[in-house]
């Protein structure tokens, strides 16, 4: 078997083989390196200064830049925004024009490694190596388990030079011990409140959830949600040591209430910090997961009150502190307002499905040119159910099915989920599928993405172990019609052996097979695919007579595009590349011409240097340039989504005219379920013995790469993480590599 890479096909034949090898043009190629060159300059340039600003040495080098910039028309606050902020904006920028080169059809190189085959020898990759999987933490790999020792070095490290320059200068002052305890310990605190801002920078960047800087690393949002939690969690430790630094010794002096009702014009505000810190907390004590799991909306609405953090904050430090943190937060500030207008509109729900086993299925209108992969989800929200709840769902469908719809599968488990089910199923005594003319009148949708990698990675393996739990086969539908698709089609580097190891409590819940369209597929492409589907059901010891069946569902459902009136808009998720990269340009630019004009006719010219007005008119400006001119570079986009919308409609009219009509199957429910029960292996009153399959396939396939993708309540990602450690760290030369990867919904 030959070498499997990106710039080879797993499925050789001779035309794909030639049209996949041709090299990329030296131009194309070379301004990649180059761009990859100048991001990594810069952003080790701006890492270095945000790890090593509170080293004496370096801090002062800052002091002489800022010293000799500042008497220019920004100021102190323009030097600070050119040293910490431009380089997140550049990095951006650069991002956009990455993404827009490599494409949209190219499977990017997504990995260090090379898909697995005889030919290559399988290798360790840190992303996806387990190191720790049960903790507070969750599942980490190597390269997560890193970043949480720099973080924590970071802080460990800046604490200490902070504190030992404290004491060098405050031992030699002439007061008194008790004098010199308060002063130390007001100075720590504020020195501590300097790294919360730099702490607060990388608590932003990841919860970006179209973020440009995580498409550009291929991090999907529901992995930065992690780094956001873990993050978040430092910053407020941080944040309230802070506050209690600066609290612990007013209470000593007996000055604490007017101390923390303190509001002065120059230095920091007081009582701004007491407000940013006590949003700060709120949103804090109500993430915590005893607290999301007694009361989901309580922590959602409660998290809303970032903007009141993030504006009494400013109040709090002022614009030229405030301008270390200013450009992840204009970045979120930036896909903020993108969601929020995405959010706004109505999506057509072209079909819903209700199975017996307590699965719902809804199919949304979507735009020919909105692209996704096989592992992206979306936010779902439905105003009939609830005005505030945004939930998160797998996307179940392969984005090669077809140009017009994308449909997710929602398990039926809590109150939300329990009203929707009952307002599909209204007036109907048995389940089955409501039509596009039909849901009208029920409900109407909200949608926000989709969300996900920016690539399929799941093309990168050769070998593929799929292990979910109940509901969590819903992206691997999408997956495994993905690759048959790809495999009908001749793409390169598919996928040649898959299996699905799926975890079921009850044999009724079977029937979520036939979700998958398999009836256009050749079954010549399903033998070359070398499926496998394991299928336990633990809670049951034999099967059920009716075990298999669809229960009174609608076999096939059809969609005509005519009756499309509002689809998914592409504002956010993958986007148009050229056109995220417009609004990101001109938003940055717009909040750079704002600042100036407020610099030149206001802030100079009438002398205002009130700390916290300053940082109030920073922040308004950061907004202007946003709603402004991304605004109306967002009302320019809409314009031409729309037209783009208008011409699909007036194709498929054109083919209704012509007889010749442009239905698209959704689902071969009947085909699709037959054939992968009667190709599946079903075991009743068993778990799926992880080690055991994993034993069976080193045997069976030898040393190449595999990747495991697991979806599932946290327990099983454990449990698959702790063997492939295990047999990581037991390996012989003969024996395959897995590669951990996840999928989490609880975002």
């Amino acid at each position: 078997m030959g070498e499997c890479s990106t710039n080879a096909p797993l499925l050789s034949n001779d035309a794909n083989a030639a049209a996949f090898g041709k090299r990329m043009p030296i131009l194309k190629s070379t301004t990649k390196w180059i761009l990859k060159g100048l991001i990594w300059v810069v952003f080790i340039i701006w890492i270095s200064l945000l790890f090593l600003y509170p080293l004496e040495s370096v801090n002062k080098l800052l002091i002489q830049y800022m010293n000799a910039t500042s008497g220019s028309l920004f100021g102190l606050t323009g030097s600070i925004l050119l040293a910490f902020t431009a380089p997140v904006l550049i990095i951006a920028c650069f991002s956009v024009i990455w993404l827009i080169i490599t494409g949209e059809d190219e499977v990017q190189e997504l990995s260090s490694f090379v898909c697995g085959n005889k030919a290559s020898k399988p290798k360790f990759c840190l992303w996806t190596f387990p190191i720790l999987v049960d903790g507070p933490f969750g599942v980490v790999s190597v390269a997560e388990f890193v970043g949480i020792l720099l973080v924590v070095a970071f802080i460990i490290n800046g604490s200490a030079a902070y504190i030992i320059q404290n004491w060098q200068t405050i031992s030699q002052s002439q007061v008194s011990a008790f004098d010199k305890s308060c002063l130390m310990l007001e100075r720590t605190g504020a020195k501590l409140g300097l790294i919360g801002l730099f702490c607060l920078v990388l608590l932003f960047l990841p919860i970006s959830r179209g973020s440009l800087l995580l498409r550009l690393i291929d991090i999907p949002f529901e992995h930065a949600a992690r780094y956001h939690v873990w993050l978040g969690h430092l910053t407020m430790a941080v944040f309230t040591i802070h506050g209690l630094l600066h609290g612990i010794p007013w209470a000593l002096e007996g000055n604490l209430m007017s101390k923390l009702l303190e509001w002065g014009d120059l230095g920091v505000a007081n009582l701004a910090g007491v407000i940013s810190l006590t949003a700060g907390l709120l949103m804090w004590v109500t993430s915590l997961h005893p607290v999301r799991k007694w009361n989901f909306e309580l922590f959602f609405n409660t998290h809303q009150l970032y903007a009141v953090f993030v504006l009494f904050l400013a109040f709090h430090v002022g614009d030229f502190i405030f301008s270390f943190a200013a450009g992840a937060i204009f970045i979120f500030m930036l896909d903020r307002f993108l969601r929020f207008i995405q959010s706004r509109k109505t999506v057509d729900i072209i079909s819903a499905r209700s199975l017996a086993c307590g699965t719902l299925e809804l199919v949304f209108s979507k735009p020919a040119s909105l692209r996704y992969n096989a592992l992206s989800f979306i936010f779902l929200r439905i105003p009939e159910l609830s005005c505030l709840q945004w939930h998160p769902f797998s996307v179940s469908s392969s984005p090669m099915e077809g140009k017009h719809h994308l449909s997710v599968l929602i398990k039926v488990l809590g109150e939300w989920t329990d009203k929707l089910k009952s307002t599909i199923s209204k007036n109907h005594k048995e389940p089955q599928k409501l039509l596009h003319s039909e849901l009208q009148s029920l409900i109407t949708a909200s949608v926000e993405g989709p969300y996900g990698h920016e690539s399929p990675y799941h093309l990168t393996y050769e070998h593929l172990v799929l292990v979910a739990g109940g509901i969590g086969i819903s992206p691997f539908l999408a997956v495994l019609s993905d690759i048959v698709h790809r495999l009908k089609e001749g793409k390169p580097c598919v996928p040649k052996h898959v299996v699905i190891v799926w975890a079921i409590k009850k044999s009724d819940e079977l029937p979520i097979l036939s979700m998958l369209n398999m009836g256009s597929i050749d079954p010549v492409f399903l033998d070359a695919l070398n499926l496998e589907i394991q299928i336990y059901v633990t809670r049951e010891s034999e099967p059920k007579l009716e075990g298999g069946k669809v229960l009174g569902a609608v076999t096939s459902c059809t969609y005509d595009p005519t009756l499309k009136k509002s689809a998914i808009s592409s504002l956010v998720g993958s986007g148009d590349n050229i056109w995220i990269g417009i609004y990101f340009t001109t938003s940055a630019i717009g909040f750079v011409i704002f600042l100036a004009l407020v610099d030149s006719f206001y802030i100079n010219p009438k002398g205002i240097d009130i700390w916290w007005y300053k940082g109030f008119l920073l922040v308004l400006c950061m907004v202007a340039g946003v709603v402004i001119f991304g605004g109306a570079v967002a009302a320019l986009w809409h314009l031409w989504e729309q037209r783009m919308l208008a011409t699909e409609k007036r194709d498929c009219n054109s083919k209704h005219s012509n007889r010749v009509f442009d239905k698209v199957a959704l689902r071969e429910q009947k085909d699709s379920s037959e054939f992968l029960l009667s190709s599946s292996t079903i075991r009743y009153g068993y778990r799926p013995d992880i080690k055991e399959i994993f034993e069976t396939l080193s045997d069976r396939w030898g040393p190449v790469d595999v990747g495991v993708l697991v979806s599932g309540p946290q327990v099983l990602q454990s449990s698959v993480a702790k063997e492939i450690r295990s047999h990581s760290l037991s390996r012989r030369h003969i024996s395959p590599i897995f590669h951990f990867n996840s999928l989490s919904f609880d975002l």
